[in-house]
């Protein structure tokens, strides 16, 4: 992959040389991203964080994670807190906050909606471009938060990324951490006559590629999981390894499959990740 680094802001140039020797790839300074004509996307370092960037006059705005501001933050706020699907899905209720193994972390939207909800989350994030997207967000979002926003910090204290890719992780023992729920959420194959694919979905499409593996990934998990397995899948899509759920969630565009193994406790305290 050639993903070049481009930083036009000489106070964030450590930044941008430390990202652009992780991932062996050129460093760039100074460059006009509307002619700039060597890659299609580039990964862009500067005052606002690190991001995927589309080159090009027409080209869309940057991808980041985000979690101080945007659709993250008003879900977080205003999304409709235990009554939302995911976290009927994961069996977060009154009392029960179960420790959640997010396999496809991406930009890490639904780890921070279940964090929110008061669950601790563990990412699993495989591509390293993905990984420094992530990093850099958590980065930012302390930063904010030391400051502007103590229950935003309590929140983070509550997610840990392990920078792995998650068909690896799940074929490991199960640990003393065994989490309750195994959260999967592959990249569907994109539909050539979808015009209105969301700018994310489509840069990581274009650079990470979709989850062909993702079938694999459930065996694992049920073996990882303590009490369930959840699948995020479109509404329409066939199940995940062709292995019919326990029951499932459905809403508009989307549904979760669940994998149910035993009965969630009537107690789970959420617990605090060490730093």
């Amino acid at each position: 992959m050639f993903l070049p680094v481009i930083c036009n802001s000489a106070a964030d140039e450590s930044l941008a040389a430390a990202i652009a020797e992780r991932l062996q790839q050129p460093l760039h300074s100074q460059v006009s991203l509307a002619e700039w004509a060597e890659s299609a996307f580039v990964l862009l370092v500067d005052e606002a964080g690190v991001a995927l960037q589309q080159t090009g006059r027409k080209a869309p705005g940057p991808v980041r994670v985000e979690f101080t501001e945007g659709a993250v933050d008003h879900r977080r706020k205003f999304g409709g807190g235990k009554g939302q699907m995911i976290a009927k899905a994961v069996g977060l209720k009154a009392g029960v906050f179960p420790h959640v193994l997010d396999a496809t972390a991406g930009l890490g939207r639904d780890a921070f909606v279940l964090a929110s909800l008061g669950c601790p989350v563990t990412l699993l994030e495989r591509s390293p471009v993905v990984q420094q997207l992530l990093l850099n967000g958590f980065a930012r979002a302390r930063q904010f938060a030391h400051i502007n926003d103590p229950q935003l910090l309590d929140i983070l204290s509550r997610m840990r990324l392990i920078e792995q890719d998650s068909g690896i992780y799940l074929q490991q023992p199960v640990s003393a951490q065994q989490p309750d729920v195994v959260y999967l959420d592959p990249m569907f194959p994109q539909r050539e006559k979808t015009a209105d694919v969301k700018k994310e979905m489509k840069v990581f499409h274009d650079i990470v590629g979709a989850d062909e593996d993702s079938d694999a990934l459930l065996g694992p998990a049920l073996q990882q999981a303590r009490c369930r397995v959840v699948v995020k899948r479109p509404r329409k899509a066939p199940f995940l390894a062709g292995r019919t759920p326990s029951y499932q969630l459905e809403g508009k565009s989307s549904r979760y499959d669940i994998y149910s193994l035993q009965k969630l406790p009537e107690r789970l305290p959420a617990i605090v990740f060490e730093s």
